[in-house]
């Protein structure tokens, strides 16, 4: 019968006077079945500890060793424009003020936070932290995010009128230009710099990130900042066009004091424990899927 009357309560959610009634015993008669059901382990009550998004903060935090994040709960739609919300507070604590350098990578993260929105801090200068893309998907267009970036601040935007990965001679060309040498050297004076982590090409198909022949090669990736690609273990791996490139570079993004990854993906949670072994990124804005993957991923320190 213990079985019976646990079944009736728990299951089929009958109240203790019906299952009496149906049973033809005392209400006082079930209600002691029930509590030896409990106490004999026929009935197992769970309580699930609710972990908030700041829970899961402190423990990716913890985990990676960053300076800082800011996690979400992950929404039903919309997760990258999301989290433009904790971006903006990330940058209004790292206390900038005209004359600070922001950096901005491209990506599609990258794009919807800046479009959804950034906290006006007048006198910001943005700049693009690579060279331009001979591309029409909208998350290429650099200059323009710094732009729109720039305009959302009230600050200055510094753009780079190059392709991110000329030939070795026409490098030097863009480089000697006036105005793409004064907005690469704000690379070196960079307080925050904002970039999207990139999948491996095993799972990003190439025409989504227009990659060379050369980084398509680059299977034991797990992922990318600005094209500086690692391993799991935040090695970086050298390729073919890695000399070439318009871009900041793996020093210049470890000397920011503040190298935020935007990223949304459970997907990514290899690329991003890379990045940051690797020392690229230093801060992450993330959703809660991707913030507990991120920790499922990663062994405790």
């Amino acid at each position: 019968m213990l079985h019976t009357v646990a079944k009736l309560h728990y299951e089929a959610e009958m109240s203790q006077v019906d299952i009496a009634r149906q049973l033809g015993v005392s209400t006082a008669t079930i209600s002691r079945l029930l509590q030896r059901a409990r106490a004999e382990g026929i009935v197992r009550i769970e309580v699930i500890d609710l972990v908030t998004p700041e829970d899961v903060t402190r423990q990716l935090i913890d985990r990676l060793g960053l300076r800082d994040a800011a996690v979400i709960e992950t929404p039903s739609v919309g997760a990258l424009t999301a989290l433009s919300a904790p971006l903006g507070g990330l940058l209004k604590q790292a206390q900038l003020a005209a004359g600070s350098v922001v950096a901005i990578g491209w990506g599609r993260a990258v794009r919807e936070v800046i479009r959804a929105g950034l906290p006006r801090i007048p006198g910001v200068l943005t700049v693009a932290a690579t060279g331009g893309m001979q591309q029409h998907a909208p998350h290429f267009q650099i200059n323009e995010f710094v732009r729109l970036a720039a305009e959302e601040f009230g600050g200055t935007p510094h753009f780079i009128h190059a392709p991110y990965l000329p030939s070795s001679e026409l490098r030097e060309v863009f480089l000697g230009d006036a105005a793409i040498r004064d907005a690469v050297a704000l690379w070196d004076r960079t307080d925050v710099a904002i970039v999207g982590v990139g999948l491996p090409h095993a799972i990003n198909a190439p025409e989504a990130s227009a990659a060379t022949p050369s980084e398509q090669a680059l299977v034991h990736a797990a992922g990318d900042v600005l094209r500086h690609y690692f391993d799991a273990d935040g090695v970086l791996i050298p390729w073919e066009g890695e000399s070439r490139m318009i871009a900041m570079s793996p020093a210049q993004l470890r000397a920011a004091p503040l190298a935020i990854g935007v990223a949304a993906s459970p997907e990514k949670a290899t690329a991003i424990i890379g990045a940051v072994r690797a020392g690229l990124i230093n801060a992450l804005v993330t959703d809660t899927k991707t913030a507990q993957a991120v920790i499922d991923t990663m062994p405790p320190r």
